[in-house]
């Protein structure tokens, strides 16, 4: 019964594998990605007052995933962009979010339900640009690990790591933003994803490529419905992260602590309260004191 069991899931898998991308699924990854676009602030005024930043802000939140990568392997950062299908499709999605009338287009796909079903269908997408992007690296550097990882993560993050550059696009300048300082939930997963996927393609990991696909993709689908839906920022990794981490790299809590407190003791030690205010009737004693000598 258990090897049965094992063939058709391993049929399942490499099905889901061979599902085509583009248009359905790719049309679900520009949806998402442009709706957050909407979401940054002053991204509405600016799509009015100049529509193209507003396209290319929105074809780096589309495509900055393929920019990137190409950048690592020494090709092209617009050869992406000789795909006419997809720089086509992905400009309708960004006219029907910011410009459909009475914001009809943008309403339907920011439903939430709606949402969900294009959040778990961008994560597909997500998935399978990890592994591809693991495997081109890997076509072109066949002992080069730390390549396939680059490569992959970059893949998988898409403009999450170019988010500073997307920035200074809308004239908004925020460095404490940086992604690799302050990694979101699909920024580490793509990592740990890339991890897994370079490890498969090397052969250190014993699993087909089509069943790391459809397993990754299923965690990555529930993980990232669940967020959306509680409207959660929580990774799933924090507890992992917490206990191993302090282990591994330490804790900088007790040294920041004591640098805090010792700036706030000195700054206690020169601080000088200001003097008492002084009472209504002590003024008016002063006051009476001041003319009794005038008098005298």
């Amino acid at each position: 019964m258990e090897l049965p069991g094992a063939l058709q899931l391993g049929e399942l898998a490499a099905a889901f594998a061979a599902v085509p991308i583009f248009p359905l699924f790719d049309t679900a990854y520009f949806i998402v990605s442009v709706l957050y676009l909407k979401y940054e602030p002053g991204a509405e005024e600016m799509s009015r007052k100049s529509p193209f930043a507003s396209w290319l802000c929105a074809m780096l939140h589309c495509f900055g995933s393929y920019i990137l990568a190409d950048l690592l392997l020494g090709e092209s950062p617009i050869h992406y962009f000789s795909n006419n299908s997809s720089v086509i499709l992905a400009t309708a999605v960004w006219y029907l979010i910011f410009f459909c009338p009475m914001n009809l287009f943008y309403k339907c796909v920011s439903f939430l339900p709606v949402k969900l079903i294009f959040v778990a269908m961008k994560e597909v997408v997500r998935v399978r640009k990890i592994a591809a992007g693991v495997h081109h690296a890997h076509h072109q550097y066949h002992h080069g690990w730390f390549i396939m990882m680059a490569t992959g993560w970059v893949k998988g993050s898409g403009v999450a790591l170019m988010s500073n550059f997307e920035q200074l696009l809308r004239g908004v300048w925020k460095p404490e933003t940086n992604e690799i300082l302050h990694m979101s939930f699909p920024t580490k997963a793509s990592l740990y994803g890339t991890v897994l996927f370079t490890l498969q393609q090397t052969h250190w990991l014993p699993v087909s490529e089509a069943n790391l696909i459809f397993f990754f993709t299923m965690f990555m689908i529930v993980c990232k419905v669940f967020m959306t839906a509680t409207h959660s920022h929580a990774s799933p990794f924090a507890p992992v992260e917490g206990f191993i981490c302090p282990v591994f790299f330490g804790s900088v809590s007790g040294g920041h602590t004591s640098h805090h407190n010792q700036h706030g003791h000195s700054h206690e030690a020169s601080y000088q309260p200001p003097p008492p205010v002084k009472s209504k009737e002590e003024l008016n004693e002063g006051t009476r004191k001041r003319k009794a000598k005038k008098a005298e």
